[in-house]
């Protein structure tokens, strides 16, 4: 998710790491605040990889700095993750936002419809938090009214998503578009 997200916000313009892990932050960090100690090793991983570049420039009123690029093996790489992701960044709702935030640089709207196509199938097969035996919970089942919320909630977000997913299919796939 980390190595996706720094592609993705490097494929639309070149960032310095600072204004990188600002804008992980913003996407991700609500759930996964990104240290320090794990972004420079990702990025650093990527750079070797030949995926991003490092460019020094003078600073405005500091230290110079070091401002991060793709490369179009980069751009290839993201376009590549985008197109084939993961069963986890398709099921995992924080891996599945950063996939979606960047699904745009996919310029094949049938790629980007495949994609949607593998969420929603994940998001209709029958889902719970709570089992008996075999059996899934609803929020109807369940006297704990806190673990009717977590159901409660996650009956809401799930219905909004496929609402949104039905609907930016159906415009993806329209003729014309």
């Amino acid at each position: 998710m980390l190595e996706l997200a720094i592609l993705g916000f490097l494929y639309d313009t070149p960032l310095h790491g600072y204004e990188l892990r600002k804008h992980i932050t913003a996407l991700t960090g609500h759930v996964r605040p990104v240290a320090e100690s794990t972004l420079y090793p990702a990025i650093k991983r990527l750079e070797k990889a030949g995926l991003l570049v490092r460019e020094t420039q003078p600073g405005a009123a500091a230290a110079p700095r070091h401002v991060l690029s793709l490369t179009e093996e980069g751009r290839a790489e993201l376009r590549g993750r985008l197109t084939e992701p993961a069963r986890p960044d398709i099921t995992d709702e924080n891996r599945w936002f950063t996939v979606l935030a960047f699904l745009r640089h996919l310029d094949d709207t049938a790629a980007q419809a495949a994609v949607l196509r593998r969420r929603l199938s994940f998001l209709e097969e029958p889902a719970s938090f709570f089992y008996e035996g075999e059996r899934a919970l609803r929020a109807e089942d369940l006297p704990d009214p806190f673990r009717r919320g977590v159901l409660t909630i996650a009956r809401a977000t799930s219905r909004a998503e496929l609402d949104w997913l039905r609907a930016t299919l159906k415009d993806l796939e329209a003729p014309g578009h």
